[in-house]
This record gives C-alpha cells, sequence and structure tokens, in this order.
C-alpha cells in the first residue's frame, strides 16, 4: 500500500547533502486527442503531412477537377466565384504615381492606363481570381507581344495549374516542388511550364515543358500553412456541402415528380378474401376530364402525396450556402443574391467582415502581382526615349498606390452627411475620402476646378445645400427595415 501511494505523489529524489526532495510527473490529457469508438472514423483521415505533401500533384489534379466540375454545373458555386471576382477586382486597379513631380505623375498615371486597356488587365486579374477559387492558384508570364497598339510591348500570358509542373521530379534537386525551384533561401528561381496542356488533344506522352526565370512567372495564391508552395481551390473545404445540396435538390424534384405521376392510387379496406369487387393490381386507369366516377365496389381512391420534406427546403439551403459562403468569408445575402429578411444594420455588419476580406486579397494582390508588373513595365518604359521625364531617381524609389472601386453606400444621404462631419472635424482626409470610392483626390479636384471655372464663366452658380440631419426616428426606422441592406 505505501509503495502505490509513494508511486501515485511522486518519485524520493536524494539531494544535495542528503536532503530528500519529492518531484512530481504530472501527465495533462486532451479530450479532442483522445481516439474513441465514436471518434474513430471522424478522424480517420487526419494525417501529420507537411504542406506539400498534403498538397501532392495528385492530389491537387483532384480537387481541381471536382472544383471546375461543381462550379460549371452548379449555379450557385458558379455565381458565388464570379462575384467574389467582380467584387476583388471590379473594373480594374488604377495607378497614382507619388513622385515630386506632377506632371511627371499624370504621365505616367496616362500611359499605363492606355497600356492597362489593351491587354485588358482587369479581365486577366479577374480570370486569375477565379482560377484561385476552382484552382487553387493562377499563373501569369510575363511576355513580349508586337501586336499591342501601345509603346509598351509588355503583355501578360495566363496558363492553367496544370501546366505549371515537372514531370521528372524526382530527377531535379531536392529544393524544388511539383513545377518550381527553389534555391537555398526558399526563393523561388524557375518555374517549369508544359508546353502543351496536359488535357490537350496535341499533348504528347513525353510531356515536354519549358524552364523559365522566376522574374517572368507571376504565382497567385494563398498559403494557409507554413512551407506551402502551391495552392488547392479555395472552395476545397465546399465541395461535399455543394454535392450535399444538389443530391437534396434532385431528392425533393424526384419526390414531386413521383407524386405528379400518379393521379390516385385504388386501396380497399376489406381484409384478403373479403367482400370487394375484382380489381387487377397495379392497372393504369384513364381518367377524363371534368367527369364524376364511380368506384369498384368495396374500393377507395386516394391521391399521391410527396412525403419528402419540401417544406424544409428553403431552409436547408439556406443553412447550406451560408457553411459554403463562410469559408470564403462572404455574407449570405451575397452568396444567395437575396437580402429579404436582413435589416439594415445586420446587413452592413456581416458586409464589414466581406469588405476587410477584400481590402486583405487586394493588398495581396498588389504585392504579388501588381507591383511586379507595374516593375517591369517601368523597366521597359525607361528605355523608351521622352515617355517617362527624366531625373526621378531609381525605378525602387518611386512610390506609388493603386485605387480599386468603392463600394457603394446603401444611403448615400447619411454616408454624405458623415463624409462631410469627417472632414469638418478633420478625423479625415480628401485623399481618405475619394479612397474609399476608388478615385484619385488630385484628380478628382482637378476636375471640379475645371467645373466650377466653366460655371463662373456661364454665369451659373453652384448650389451650396448641405444634406439634410435624419432624425432620431427616420435613423431608428432605417436600421429596422427589412428592406434592402446590402451594403
Amino acid at each position: 500500500m505505501l509503495a502505490w501511494l509513494s508511486k501515485l505523489l511522486g518519485r524520493r529524489v536524494a539531494g544535495d547533502g542528503g536532503a530528500l526532495a519529492t518531484r512530481r510527473v504530472i501527465r495533462s490529457r486532451y479530450d479532442a486527442a483522445a481516439t474513441t469508438t465514436d471518434n474513430y472514423r471522424h478522424w480517420a483521415n487526419a494525417d501529420g503531412l507537411s504542406a506539400d505533401a498534403a498538397n501532392s500533384p495528385a492530389v491537387r489534379r483532384i480537387l481541381r477537377n471536382r472544383a471546375r466540375y461543381e462550379t460549371a454545373n452548379n449555379s450557385y458555386a458558379r455565381g458565388i466565384v464570379n462575384t467574389l471576382a467582380n467584387d476583388v477586382i471590379g473594373t480594374g486597379p488604377r495607378l497614382q504615381m507619388l513622385t515630386s513631380d506632377a506632371a511627371a505623375n499624370r504621365d505616367i498615371e496616362s500611359e499605363f492606363m492606355r497600356w492597362s486597356k489593351a491587354v485588358r488587365l482587369a479581365e486577366k486579374l479577374r480570370t486569375m481570381r477565379i482560377a484561385q477559387a476552382t484552382d487553387g492558384e493562377a499563373f501569369a508570364i510575363l511576355v513580349n507581344n508586337p501586336k499591342l497598339p501601345t509603346t509598351i510591348q509588355l503583355d501578360l500570358r495566363l496558363v492553367e495549374a496544370d501546366q505549371v509542373t515537372t514531370p521528372e521530379l524526382f530527377a531535379v534537386a531536392q529544393n524544388a516542388v511539383d513545377g518550381i525551384v527553389f534555391d537555398r533561401f526558399g526563393n523561388p528561381v524557375e518555374y517549369h511550364v508544359l508546353k502543351e496542356h496536359p488535357g490537350g488533344g496535341r499533348a504528347n506522352l513525353r510531356l515536354e515543358y519549358s524552364p523559365l526565370p522566376a522574374e517572368s512567372v507571376l504565382h497567385l495564391f494563398r498559403a494557409d500553412r507554413p512551407g506551402q508552395h502551391r495552392g488547392i481551390p479555395d472552395i476545397t473545404p465546399a465541395l461535399p456541402l455543394f454535392a450535399q445540396l444538389r443530391r437534396f435538390t434532385l431528392a425533393v424534384l424526384a419526390a414531386a415528380e413521383t407524386a405528379a405521376d400518379f393521379a390516385g392510387i385504388l386501396y380497399t379496406d376489406a381484409p384478403a378474401g373479403g367482400e370487394a369487387d375484382a380489381a387487377e393490381p397495379f392497372e393504369p386507369i384513364e381518367l377524363e376530364k371534368r367527369a364524376l366516377l364511380t368506384m369498384p365496389g368495396g374500393w377507395k381512391m386516394s391521391q399521391m402525396e410527396a412525403e419528402q420534406p419540401t417544406t424544409s427546403f428553403g431552409e436547408f439551403r439556406r443553412q447550406i450556402l451560408n457553411e459554403i459562403a463562410r469559408s470564403l468569408s462572404m455574407p449570405l445575402n451575397v452568396a444567395l443574391g437575396d437580402s429579404s429578411g436582413y435589416n439594415y444594420a445586420s446587413g452592413r455588419l456581416d458586409h464589414q467582415t466581406y469588405f476587410k476580406a477584400i481590402r486583405v486579397e487586394q493588398a495581396h494582390l498588389e504585392c504579388v502581382v501588381l507591383d511586379r508588373i507595374l516593375t517591369a513595365w517601368l523597366d521597359e518604359a525607361v528605355l523608351v526615349a521622352g515617355l517617362i521625364p527624366a531625373g526621378l531617381g531609381p525605378l525602387p524609389e518611386w512610390p506609388h498606390q493603386f485605387f480599386w472601386d468603392g463600394h457603394e453606400h446603401v444611403d448615400p444621404a447619411k454616408e454624405a452627411s458623415a463624409q462631410a462631419t469627417r472632414l469638418t472635424n478633420h478625423s479625415t482626409t480628401l485623399a481618405t475620402e475619394y479612397a474609399k470610392q476608388g478615385r484619385d483626390w488630385e484628380t478628382e479636384l482637378r476636375q471640379r476646378a475645371k467645373e466650377v471655372a466653366l460655371m463662373t464663366e456661364l454665369g451659373l452658380t453652384a448650389s451650396a445645400a448641405q444634406p439634410a440631419a435624419s432624425t432620431p426616428e427616420e435613423q431608428t426606422d432605417d436600421e429596422d427595415s427589412p428592406d434592402d441592406a446590402r451594403a
């Protein structure tokens, strides 16, 4: 008994000077780490693979194919992906140079805008964002296009993730992941791009590829784990849910069609061998329109009813779509395309998280894609005589920023009043307020000055009416109103 108690309380260890000390061994336990007969199947697929091993070429290929299939055949999946790309990219980014030379800034911005329209930059960025959602990643190669109508011949050629791979990866150095070779610091130095798409009709068995320097390749993906070098579709967690939504929809439709296929069924309460007229089982009976019919003796008619819980279909669909949209930080009313049932306050609250996620994605796009495009564009522009004024210093020191489309406010009058208040108490600036709308404050002020000058010349006076402040009753009505709530 004493030996058992000593093991329980700890082990006596001789210390310095013959003193005795007691050392306790404490073991903690997590319920989530316990494997039981109830949760064994649920955690059966959990593994300790690295990020690149978990996202192996075979796994990424399966996820891409399934995500593309679901997006092509599920209208909700297609709408969610397209809406996300439209909200993130919009009509495309607009460049604002911030050097000390205002005239040079305007010239560079004007030339870059002309080039952006010529290469359809906004359209290609939207395609890249859609590819990130369905393929997990998007690749663009910086190439020279002599057919462009602009002085700068730089262009972007998009390639699918299937085409960036190394067929004989085992023969490449150890510091390589499928399609990408890295240096000892983890920087990509080379990309392997197949000359033909592996799913194309002209693809050969050898799958020849071209090694491209990392400086000419743009790789857009989201790294969810440290050490991850290839991406998986953004809608990966939602793929089983999309399948469940389609299966449930088809099941409800099949139940309704089955009930509609039968006008009625004959049945009898008489026991076997009882008194009832003879009737052939499963024999169809042709019914006449607007006619009063009699049944055989001892038989009754009943109409088929769909036992499927069709009344809960709408709620089931909303809950599934809500879970799907959560993986993309998208509110339900945007994914559903329906804001009925929302009020003003809840609509704005849901969209705050969504808009913040969009700003994060736009910042990521600027760092990974747009800054590199601008650097390559400026490298070529400085070689064109007279295109960019001299004396601006080295290219890396040219400050700049990009503007994106702003988000319309659900109540423009309230927003205008709040904006005027912020400008009056100096808690904001014109640059900040115009940036929220995706506009350049210098360009807008110059345009406004032209308008005021022309109005003065024509003898017109601009009205300076201020928006009327809404009463507390009106604010309460607006916040509780379940009308349009898309902020």
